[in-house]
């Protein structure tokens, strides 16, 4: 029996494998961007076409989490409706209930039982405990042909324990080759961003570096799988939307593995680009091989076009101001009128995140004894044109109106901040926007303590699919009336 595994890499974190005469398809965003309709689209880098009509045709798809950049109703829609769609027990429920709507058949698997394809299975493993929460849904696939190698993906989280567990005890073998999820998203020094700490010698971000990216992917990600042989990087492979610089820095996967190559002798690391494929031999054979198949093909021009403008931006870049994602709202008023009434339930919800908490531990700040205000929360561009301030009054848990100042002076007087547009900010709120397209680009923080402890993460916490699953079936609406191209039925 032929055993081995054939890994197609299709951009970002989408994948094709193939063993056993079955394939399965594994995050499928086929189009050439991903996100909701408008300015919040992310267009996937390199810049690449697949030619839906061409590609092998999948025996199942596997959904691993929710976020937009693996979840894409137009690129499901391109499938053909017979096929499975497989994810795990925790998918918040409108992301099963807007794929149902377009005709699919979902089934949610637990951690312990494998889809069977024929020889094929595919076992979907929790994500490990240490996983941050707006990550803690994601289901890690393992996949092997009959008693051949297998290949875990470490889809953006912690390695599974149980995976790891079962490793450990001799009932899974260790993988063949992992797939890592490279999600350092780190933009040009000085440039605004949710990650970098607007308090002056706070934004631990400046020390990240290129090898700080590979050693956490290869060898903090990997200790626990003490033999594989053969890592492949993914993921970053986006361009924000309404980004200046262009490509996220150290998302150059090939590039990558040449340097974690040169620098150790562990395992061999490949950074594939779209459309190349990733054989993993059965043994005895040892190599894995990679060839290319020709229904993916890269826009080399428009990546190059890219590029350049990516180094004259590194080489000058200027006088950097982020840009709202979403469109002004029709009526001032009434977006005013839902920022007012959601900012109750912020206030309440804050108090139970790493911020929130933070900042009722803390009695001192800058200016001397803190009093009830703690954090303040900043919209630019309100009505008339207006910046809105709202203090965070931990004896309400709700937020009131203050006199708008200077940023600077906002972060003199309150230890943790957020800034962001108006019209972005009830955008969230409606299901217009989800909050990672917000944090993504165009919002800024300031906060003591560590990284954790910004407003940024506490936004995740608070707004992300699995805590507002409501904002998120909206935003579901938008991306399926989106949809305008024919569906495949061979």
């Amino acid at each position: 029996m032929d055993t081995r595994l054939e890994l197609t890499f299709l951009g970002h974190q989408t994948w094709l494998v193939q063993g056993g005469g079955h394939r399965v398809l594994i995050d499928p965003v086929l189009n050439e961007a991903f996100g909701l309709p408008g300015r919040a689209e992310c267009r996937i880098w390199p810049p690449r076409t697949v030619d839906a009509h061409l590609m092998p045709r999948p025996d199942a798809v596997v959904l691993t989490h929710e976020h937009l950049d693996h979840f894409h109703l137009p690129s499901l829609d391109l499938l053909d409706r017979r096929v499975p769609v497989y994810t795990g027990p925790l998918l918040p429920a409108p992301v099963e209930e807007a794929i149902a709507a377009l005709g699919f058949t979902v089934h949610r698997v637990d951690h312990t039982t494998p889809i069977e394809l024929g020889e094929l299975r595919v076992t979907l493993y929790p994500a490990g405990a240490k996983t941050l929460f707006w990550e803690d849904r994601v289901v890690q696939p393992c996949l092997r042909v009959a008693d051949g190698p297998a290949v875990f993906i470490a889809v953006d989280a912690d390695p599974s324990d149980l995976y790891l567990q079962q490793v450990a005890e001799g009932t899974q073998p260790a993988p063949r080759m992992a797939v890592v999820s490279n999600n350092s998203q780190i933009v040009p020094p000085g440039m605004p961003a949710s990650s970098v700490n607007l308090l002056p010698g706070m934004d631990g971000t400046r020390h990240k570096t290129g090898l700080s990216v590979l050693h956490q992917l290869l060898l903090d990600v990997l200790a626990p799988l003490d033999g594989v042989k053969d890592v492949a990087l993914c993921g970053n492979g986006f361009l924000p939307p309404a980004s200046p610089h262009g490509p996220f820095l150290y998302s150059d996967h090939p590039k990558m593995a040449a340097a974690a190559n040169g620098l150790q002798h562990l395992f061999r690391v490949h950074g594939p680009r779209p459309g190349e494929r990733l054989t993993v031999p059965a043994p005895p054979a040892d190599k894995v091989t990679t060839d290319q198949v020709g229904w993916v093909r890269i826009d080399e021009q428009a990546e190059y076009e890219t590029l350049v403008a990516h180094a004259a931006f590194l080489a000058d870049p200027g006088d950097v101001q982020l840009v709202p994602l979403a469109e002004p709202p029709a009526d001032d008023a009434q977006a005013l009128a839902v920022v007012r009434a959601q900012l109750p339930r912020l206030g309440r919800e804050l108090l139970a995140t790493n911020a929130g908490m933070l900042a009722c531990s803390i009695h001192e700040y800058l200016s001397g004894p803190l009093e009830a205000h703690r954090a303040v929360l900043r919209l630019k561009d309100g009505p008339q044109g207006e910046l809105l301030q709202f203090a965070w009054d931990v004896t309400l848990a709700d937020f009131v109106q203050v006199e708008a100042t200077g940023r600077e002076e906002a972060m003199a007087a309150y230890p943790f901040g957020a800034e962001m547009f108006f019209g972005d900010f009830a955008a969230l709120l409606t299901g217009r926007l989800q909050v990672w397209d917000v944090a993504g680009g165009a919002m800024e923080c300031w906060h003591i303590g560590g990284p954790l402890d910004s407003l940024v993460y506490a936004f995740f916490g608070i707004y992300g699919e699995h805590q507002r699953p409501d904002l998120a079936a909206l935003t579901y609406q938008a991306m399926a009336s989106a949809i305008t191209a024919p569906a495949i039925t061979r």
